[in-house]
This record gives C-alpha cells, sequence and structure tokens, in this order.
C-alpha cells in the first residue's frame, strides 16, 4: 500500500509579495495576511516584528538589535492517491519552515519545522464532526476515536522518506495556551524559552495533538505577556539550538499578537497563576488587518469541502493504511 499513498512537498516563500495557492487552507495565519487592500502592508509589518523579536531575544553579540533575519517557507503537504486506477491528490499538512540569516557572517541556516500547523482535516473534526456529534447531546462529549486519523496521517508523513530526506529534525509546532484552563508558574526558567508554565489539566487541542505522537509544554519568554503552547515529540530544550528556538517564538509569537491580542498583546504578563481570555479589553492593537469572524466560517465551509472530497471518498482505505503504517 505504500505505492498506492505517497507524501510530496510544495514550499513557497512567505514574504511581502506572497500569495495564497488555491491550495492552501484560506483559515491558516499566513493567508488570512496577504488579502484585502492591506496585503502587502499587512505582510511587511509582520515580517519586521518577527524580525525585532527575534533580535531582542538573540541579543549577545548583537548590540544594535539588527544582526538576523528570519526568512519563512510555507510546507505544502500533499497525500497521493493511487487506487483502482485512479489518481488523485489532497493538501492534508500545511507547516512553517524557519529559516535564518546572520547579516554579520552572511551565513544562512535553517530553524525550525513546523511553527504554525493548518489541516484541512483538522477542520472537518473540530468544524463538521464534533458539532454534529454533540448536536442532540444534554452534555459534550467526543466521538469514538475522535483525532486517530488525523494524528495517524500526521506520523505517517514523519515516518516518511519525503520528511527525513528535507528536514534534520522532528517539527515544534507553537500555539495558544487554551482560553479555558489554568497555568501555573513552576519555578522552571530557560535561558531561551523562559519561564515554564503548567496548566490544571488537559485541553482538548493538548488531546488531538497527543494523537499526532506530540506532548505539549508552556514557557513564557522573556518581555512576553503570556505563555506560549510548545508542541513537540523529542527534547523541546535538548534537541533544537537557542536561535531554532528564537526562530519559532519569534514567529509564532507575532501571529498570535496579531490574531489573540486580548492574551498576547496584553498590557500586563500573566502572573504566577493565569487564566488566559479572550474578554480582556486591556490589550494594544498591532497595525494589522485581521477578520477573525471571516475566519470562524470559512473553517466551517472548509471542514465540509474536506468531508466531500476527501473524507467520503477515502476515509475507509485510508484509515487501514495509516493504522498498519504506525503500527
Amino acid at each position: 500500500m505504500n505505492k498506492e499513498f505517497t507524501f510530496t512537498l510544495k514550499s513557497i516563500r512567505f514574504d511581502e509579495n506572497y500569495n495564497p495557492s488555491e491550495s492552501t487552507r484560506i483559515t491558516t495565519n499566513f493567508a488570512n495576511l496577504a488579502r484585502g487592500e492591506k496585503r502587502q502592508e499587512n505582510l511587511r509589518n509582520t515580517l519586521v516584528m518577527i524580525d525585532n523579536r527575534f533580535n531582542s531575544l538573540a541579543h549577545w553579540d548583537n548590540p544594535k538589535g539588527d544582526r538576523y533575519s528570519v526568512e519563512l517557507e510555507i510546507i505544502t503537504v500533499q497525500l497521493n492517491i493511487h487506487i483502482e486506477g485512479k489518481a488523485d491528490s489532497f493538501p492534508v499538512i500545511e507547516i512553517l519552515k524557519t529559516n535564518i540569516v546572520d547579516k554579520q557572517t552572511s551565513e544562512r541556516f535553517e530553524g525550525i519545522v513546523g511553527n504554525n500547523f493548518s489541516s484541512y482535516v483538522r477542520d472537518f473534526d473540530f468544524s463538521v464532526l464534533l458539532p454534529e456529534h454533540n448536536k442532540k447531546q444534554t452534555e459534550f462529549s467526543l466521538p469514538d476515536n475522535f483525532g486517530e486519523f488525523h494524528g495517524n496521517i500526521f506520523k505517517c508523513f514523519l515516518n516518511s522518506d519525503v520528511y527525513k530526506d528535507n528536514f534534520n529534525k522532528t517539527p515544534v509546532i507553537c500555539l495558544s495556551v487554551s482560553s479555558k484552563n489554568t497555568y501555573y508558574r513552576t519555578g522552571n526558567e530557560h535561558p531561551v524559552l523562559g519561564i515554564e508554565y503548567q496548566q490544571d489539566e488537559l485541553s482538548l487541542t493538548d488531546e488531538y495533538f497527543s494523537k499526532m505522537g506530540l506532548r505539549a509544554r508552556y514557557f513564557m519568554p522573556k518581555n512576553s505577556v503570556a505563555p506560549l503552547a510548545f508542541y513537540f515529540s523529542g527534547d523541546l530544550l535538548s534537541d533544537y539550538t537557542n536561535l531554532e528556538l528564537i526562530s519559532t517564538i519569534s514567529t509564532m509569537e507575532t501571529f498570535q499578537k496579531i490574531y489573540r491580542p486580548e492574551i498576547y498583546n496584553a498590557n500586563s504578563a500573566a502572573g504566577k497563576e493565569y487564566q488566559p481570555s479572550l474578554n480582556f479589553q486591556d490589550y494594544s492593537l498591532t497595525r494589522i488587518v485581521y477578520d477573525r469572524e471571516e475566519r470562524s466560517q470559512l473553517a466551517i465551509e472548509q471542514g465540509k469541502f474536506t468531508e466531500e472530497n476527501f473524507i467520503k471518498p477515502y476515509q475507509r482505505v485510508l484509515e487501514q493504511w495509516t493504522a498498519a503504517s504506525v503500527l
């Protein structure tokens, strides 16, 4: 069955000239920024924010705070399907790859792959399957094996020759903390990741990402105002260099300041005990235009698109393949 299902990668530079491809999930962070009248200004300001944040964290041997620049690639992972004489493909995963430019030495080296994580199947799970399952329930519950199909696709990709041929390290995905949980400082502090927090219970996102083989730790970097959730499969503190970690922090904290300013652009920092909220009023806005309500509506549309074009035609045979492949 390995010949019937294969992965291919497509890469596009995320810069001020970026235009989303037709296969890109239009609810994803970078695609949202690249639409409308302010698209180029949005992109330019976002990239400046990322570079400034990187240099503020990588401050050693960097007296003017302008030594480094971050370059971003959007990696689209396509699953190619060849069964019963029919060939098809579907964009199952979209992630970001950071690259670091040292302008002092003229060196360019790889950062971390992962960062942002975008998935049509996740849209289906959360915006179609989950609401439908709970429509007539008196108490919220999860469908049987919720997230396993999606998680197995992700694991198959990480185990594929395509991943191993293109990336040297396992991915780190960086997301917002859950607005439903409470987080507590642990007393542990990392020189780059900052102050570590622990939460009182697993979030639904934590459980979903665990099906992908990923677990979470929560850190608030220096001069940040809220912890970030880092999802990884190896050793977050040992597997990556300081500059690699900084490339993820600077990129994803910038996106969160734009998309969740109530949490990540708040005017006061998280304390020893912290519960994030999208209802906070004491925050600042960036100069970047973003329509959060439209994003929620599009997630439902894209979930239904996935159901018709991927889940219904191929779920049964793909579940057999992915389950066998991750054993």
